[in-house]
């Protein structure tokens, strides 16, 4: 049964969030808040942690999971970055937008797309979910958490619990968060593409 870690949204319980970092390195899947819903989240290195969250979805192996990063040195270590793509991630981060950027050696080929090896990735606003990185040491494998077919995404710890206290290893309540996924864009194009519209403003960045 998955434990509930309650801490405060502006200055998060280290405590309790280095216990929730426990859980996961220990294998399991946990919830959390972010700037845009609440997502699932898994370690990078967990062999088994992608074909896990694509189960819990309801996903196949071609939907781009994401790696949430603490900053934008740490996705130049896991994606490919131009000159051009780094100007609109500088603008876009920290912020409720997901960026699908060709993948490095350094994710693991079961975590990427299988034909594309691509991979999303963002750097969320949201004190929970980055301290919770900081306090992992690495950034964390995540996927909004949709419940499968339905089409909006989870806002409420308690709710969450309830649906999936037998499939999380724990939840972490950090309030209520916005009720809208992030903004998908797309730059392995020649021109971005916006390939889902949420909370983030294309607009905002020019697109």
């Amino acid at each position: 049964m998955a434990q509930i870690f309650v801490v405060h949204p502006e200055n998060p319980q280290s405590r309790l969030l280095h216990q929730a970092g426990e859980l996961l390195a220990g294998g399991g899947l946990v919830a959390i808040p972010t700037d845009s819903s609440y997502a699932v989240v898994a370690r990078l290195d967990d062999k088994d942690a992608s074909e896990r969250l694509r189960r819990l979805r309801g996903l196949d192996e071609r939907h781009h999971l994401t790696l949430l990063c603490r900053d934008l040195a740490e996705i130049s270590h896991f994606a490919k970055v131009e000159n051009t793509q780094y100007r609109l991630l500088k603008l876009a981060t920290p912020g409720p937008f997901t960026f699908i950027l060709e993948a490095t050696k350094e994710v693991p080929r079961r975590v990427s797309h299988p034909s594309r090896k691509t991979i999303g990735i963002r750097v969320p606003d949201h004190r929970v979910a980055r301290a919770l990185i900081d306090a992992v040491g690495s950034p964390l494998l995540s996927t909004t958490l949709i419940p499968e077919g339905e089409d909006l995404p989870l806002n409420d710890a308690q709710d969450i619990f309830a649906r999936y206290e037998h499939d999380l290893a724990a939840v972490v309540d950090g309030g209520a968060c916005p009720f809208e996924p992030t903004t998908v864009i797309d730059l392995t194009r020649a021109v971005p593409q916006v390939v889902r519209r949420g909370r983030g403003d294309p607009a905002s960045l020019g697109l």
